[in-house]
């Protein structure tokens, strides 16, 4: 792979929660963290600007809080926080395999994160720090798929990365319908249109109306981030 050609130069890379639990069942798998990382590490060594959301599916979601009679408002509160956790994980480790890091969220935890500030967020990632952003938009009702879309387009990424379990979005689901087929590209008419689950409906509007690619594509195979930063035909790209 040529080192120096990568198709894009700043990304948002968002991350399940659930991805982090590898085979426990809950929490965070050590192994599966330093795996992510090692691949965060190859792109930014690469001068790729990143910025990465995480998900908290893996310690608590607001939705199925409310499901099992939480308030949903203070369900989402805790499914923010649960994303703070992760992020905190991720700058830990990030550091350790030598990366500068800096942790924003949109819920501010004085010491440990400062506040999403666009213009900061910008600076630091050309000074050479990944940027995480935690703590959703900071608003209940929207996800972590709302809140990378957001912080995004709040960056001015050349791509919406979304790291999934899976390699790429398919006609049906791959693992119960066998003659599920995979998509290389799609529009975001197409995949509104085929009812294809690529994000939610406010991340995807989001997208859509401010022309921002989203890539999905499956972040457990070691390399693939680093070969879809490097424009190589991996994943779906949905774009206009």
């Amino acid at each position: 792979m040529n080192k120096h050609n990568m198709q894009y130069k700043r990304i948002l890379l968002k991350l399940s929660g659930e991805a982090l639990m590898g085979n426990n069942g809950y929490g965070i798998n050590p192994e599966i963290l330093t795996a992510y990382c090692s691949d965060i590490v190859a792109i930014v060594r690469q001068k790729v600007q990143t910025a990465i959301v995480i998900g908290g599916g893996n310690i608590f979601r607001g939705l199925q809080g409310a499901a099992r009679g939480f308030d949903r408002v203070q369900g989402d509160y805790m499914g923010m926080l649960a994303t703070v956790i992760n992020s905190l994980a991720l700058q830990g480790e990030l550091e350790k395999q030598g990366l500068k890091v800096k942790l924003l969220s949109g819920l501010f935890i004085d010491p440990i994160t400062e506040t999403p500030n666009r213009q900061k967020a910008i600076k630091y990632l050309e000074n050479g720090y990944v940027v995480i952003i935690a703590g959703g938009t900071g608003n209940p009702f929207f996800t972590t798929d709302s809140a990378s879309a957001l912080r995004a387009l709040e960056i001015q990424a050349d791509v919406l990365l979304k790291g999934t379990r899976v390699d790429g979005i398919y006609s049906a689901d791959p693992k119960k319908d066998p003659t599920a087929t995979k998509f290389e590209t799609l529009t975001f008419d197409e995949a509104y249109e085929k009812n294809l689950n690529v994000m939610d409906m406010t991340a995807f509007t989001l997208c859509k109306e401010n022309n921002l690619p989203i890539l999905v594509f499956d972040m457990n195979k070691k390399g693939n981030l680093e070969k879809v930063v490097a424009g190589e035909k991996i994943g779906t790209l949905v774009s206009q």
